[in-house]
């Protein structure tokens, strides 16, 4: 576990450049860390203080860095975004244990950095991982978003109540993860290679992920603990929010559900990768039972890193959204 911190928020390097100065993310944000729900948080800032605040959560396997081609363009746009490292990745704190990620757990994380930075209700964008925080944030604490959009992430509920077999099949991985230790040391052979491969195989786009880039991402998963707790997101599941929501596990009275789920109110964007090899499009199709007020905008030529095979056409959906 990463050594802990006194709780409040501690800029690491108050200086912010503005926008005009550079493009590069790097030179748009500032470092920070705060507790949030008891678990140290590092998180990257960038964009007017006083601009509506916009939290971009990052999915499996990445960081904070997810967001570098979304992150200018929202700082242009006059937003505040703070894209914070998941518990457990990079250089958050990583608790131990399965029980350490419940998705209610993390759920509550979003919620508690939400309203330790003072940044409620905000603009919520998540992607995989972050884009099914972001639906159960919406679902369970409807007071703290504004807008929700989601990136190729399934609705946790709907995901498990309405499972089909191309799913299933599709989920294979993440079965796989449900066992212990093996699948560490196979992601960590050969020099991550194999960790590697799930961004290459993820996108359609070559430069998605440059050489470069690539460098960081190995270095975000070497910190000690940082794999086997991102694989613990999945095990957790699995092992509670998937049994709960199984149709046998859900008291019924007729022909209604005695525990429905409930309706997110925020609009809602869903933006679709469809070459998406993990996820089906079945995800994408019934939403209106889950949200009040939904649309979808599928992108053929892009996979699961939707934002970054397609950052052009993401961007004017995303900021179209956001402005209502």
């Amino acid at each position: 576990m990463d050594s802990p911190s006194q709780p409040g928020s501690t800029p690491e390097h108050p200086r912010k450049v503005d926008a005009s100065e550079s493009r590069a993310v790097d030179e748009l944000v500032a470092h920070g860390q705060t507790i949030a729900n008891g678990v140290r948080l590092h998180y990257v800032e960038a964009g007017p203080e006083d601009g509506p605040p916009v939290l971009v959560l990052h999915g499996f396997p990445d960081f904070w860095y997810s967001w570098r081609e979304q992150i200018p363009t929202l700082v242009d746009a006059g937003y505040r975004v703070l894209a914070p490292d998941l518990r457990g990745y990079n250089r958050s704190e990583k608790p131990h244990g399965v029980g350490a990620y419940r998705l209610e757990t993390l759920t509550a994380d979003v919620v508690a950095f939400l309203e330790g930075l003072e940044a409620t209700p905000a603009h919520v964008v998540g992607h995989d991982w972050g884009g099914v925080l972001a639906w159960n944030a919406a679902m369970t604490h409807p007071a703290v978003l504004a807008r929700l959009a989601v990136l190729n992430a399934p609705h946790p509920r709907k995901y498990v109540r309405e499972l089909s077999g191309e799913q299933a099949l599709r989920s294979w991985y993440a079965l796989s993860f449900q066992l212990p230790w093996l699948p560490e040391r196979l992601l960590t052979a050969r020099g991550l290679a194999a960790l590697e491969g799930v961004y290459r195989e993820g996108t359609v786009r070559p430069e998605a992920f440059s050489d470069e880039e690539l460098t960081r991402y190995r270095a975000a998963f070497r910190r000690p603990g940082a794999l086997e707790s991102a694989l613990n997101y999945y095990r957790a599941f699995f092992r509670e929010t998937v049994p709960a929501n199984l149709p046998g596990a859900i008291p019924v009275v007729g022909d209604r559900l005695v525990e429905p789920v409930p309706t997110v109110d925020a609009p809602t964007l869903v933006v679709w990768g469809e070459r998406d090899t993990a996820l089906s499009l079945e995800q994408t199709m019934g939403l209106e039972r889950y949200a009040e007020t939904v649309r979808v905008e599928r992108v053929p030529e892009a996979g699961h890193w939707v934002h970054l095979d397609a950052p052009g056409r993401v961007n004017e959906v995303l900021l179209t959204h956001l402005t209502g």
